[in-house]
């Protein structure tokens, strides 16, 4: 199944969490993108973030950030290209 528009803006939502912290987390504003305040929605509706309009990463939800964050840095800094293959 390949990734569609909701499941990118999710990611993208995702990744703008700091891990280096729990004390931090993110609010969307109603004047937001519409897809960014639905992506934050289907967050929260999927218990991944605390609040309808942001809040702060649950348990899974931090699971879930940390394995958006470390995909987007394999993808982006070459790191699987210099994975040699068997």
């Amino acid at each position: 199944m390949p990734y569609t528009s909701d499941l990118v803006h999710e990611l993208n939502t995702l990744i703008r969490f700091d891990l280096e912290t729990g004390q931090q987390g993110i609010k969307v504003h109603k004047t937001a993108d519409a897809q960014v305040i639905s992506a934050v929605q289907r967050l929260h509706a999927k218990g991944l973030i605390t609040q309808a309009d942001g809040g702060y990463l649950t348990r899974l939800g931090r699971e879930a950030a940390e394995h958006a964050q470390t995909m987007l840095g394999i993808l982006t800094t070459g790191i699987a290209a210099s994975v040699s293959a068997p």
